[in-house]
């Protein structure tokens, strides 16, 4: 009998093993991993330049806690607003806890607490996110929430223009919803959204956690839109497998978070620094965002002509499948099949490999999705 607690719907495979897009579990059984942890490993398993990151550190310094300098985060926050609005970095642990940053900053900055959030969207398990969470099955059998989060259908303009009023603390959206169906912002609403914005003391946080760093082929999703967020969360992504989050924030809330509003005991610790350091400088140039770029056409391209009968939705290596039946079954014969995949919500069927998988892979995958989701 098991000692963990079972809120995980386990999968029957035991990864023990992993090298870029490619893993094999404890039977010597292969796989292509486009799941990346749920768009966690951006250069794939045990990319040499992270091992080599995480062997150097780990034998200079783990941990010292926030009390003193990080060299270290002052070079990544840098590195993360580099040529972008924004200007200041708080760093965590997880994109929950990035999300709950933004949450508090919004709140303390306005002195109001109205927010508004969306249906499908996700932003995580803590109290706070989890309100923010537009999803009824993650916030079941919780008594109650915190309040003053307001939800609203997403891409509706009419109800997004007839709830905002004086109260409003600030508008809080994913780019494109990962969990709850790879569902993108529509240009029209992503306008609406930017009117409002800077036309009003309505604050803007994108949660950048799935689709930040790389993952839609800029460094961050609000880039390839009209939007200018004042802050923005993200995790996932930003470590390549080392738990990390983070919050970038523009100039005017520097003065909010002061010391002692908020912190956190590991975030930022030298390891996880090291790592995202590691990360960001290779996705954080240009020549790799377009090789996510083609792929991402590439794939999209394989796909329609393999499945022409589905929808393809969302952009760079972050696509979801849709064809209005539940995706569980197919995810366990994709399994058995070879290809790790993961539901967006009960009808898609979600692709996240790593940043670094090849055409060549992409071909494999697309062969074993034709297989399975035709037959």
């Amino acid at each position: 009998m098991s000692a963990l607690f079972q809120n995980y719907a386990r999968r029957p495979i035991a990864i023990e093993k992993g090298q870029g897009t490619v893993v094999t579990d404890v039977n010597g059984k292969r796989y292509l991993d486009f799941t990346s942890g749920i768009a966690v490993c951006t250069l794939g398993h045990a990319h040499p330049a992270i091992v080599q990151a995480i062997q150097k550190q780990s034998e200079k310094l783990w941990h010292v806690s926030n009390l003193f300098e990080s060299p270290g985060q002052e070079k990544l926050a840098q590195t993360l607003v580099q040529d972008l609005h924004l200007s200041y970095a708080f760093f965590c642990n997880s994109g929950a806890e990035a999300n709950e940053a933004a949450i508090k900053l919004v709140r303390k900055h306005t002195g109001k607490h109205k927010i508004i959030v969306f249906e499908k969207s996700f932003h995580g398990r803590t109290f706070g996110a989890m309100s923010a969470t537009g999803q009824d099955k993650v916030r079941q059998g919780f008594g109650p929430l915190v309040s003053e989060f307001i939800t609203l259908p997403f891409n509706d303009v009419a109800a997004l223009k007839a709830a905002v009023d004086d109260e409003t603390a600030a508008i809080m959206l994913e780019i494109i919803q990962g969990e709850g169906g790879v569902n993108p912002v529509t240009e029209e609403f992503a306008q609406a959204i930017h009117e409002i914005h800077q036309s009003s003391d309505v604050l803007l946080i994108v949660d950048e956690v799935q689709t930040g760093i790389g993952r839609t082929g800029a460094r961050f999703a609000f880039e390839q839109t009209v939007l200018k967020p004042d802050i923005v969360s993200m995790a996932k992504g930003l470590g390549g497998g080392f738990p990390i989050g983070g919050i970038l924030g523009t100039a005017e809330l520097f003065d909010t978070f002061n010391a002692g509003t908020h912190g956190t005991t590991y975030g930022g610790n030298p390891l996880a620094i090291a790592v995202s350091q590691t990360v960001i400088d290779y996705v954080f140039n240009e020549d790799f965002l377009k090789s996510v770029q083609y792929k991402s056409e590439y794939f999209i391209q394989k796909l329609k002509e393999a499945l022409p009968h589905l929808k393809i939705n969302g952009k760079g290596l972050m696509l979801g499948i849709g064809w209005g039946e539940d995706v569980a079954p197919f995810v366990t014969k994709l399994d058995q099949a070879g290809l790790l995949t993961v539901p967006a919500g009960p009808q898609v069927l979600r692709l996240l490999p790593p940043l670094t998988v090849t055409t060549e892979e992409i071909d494999e995958a697309v062969s074993i999705l034709k297989t399975v989701l035709t037959n």
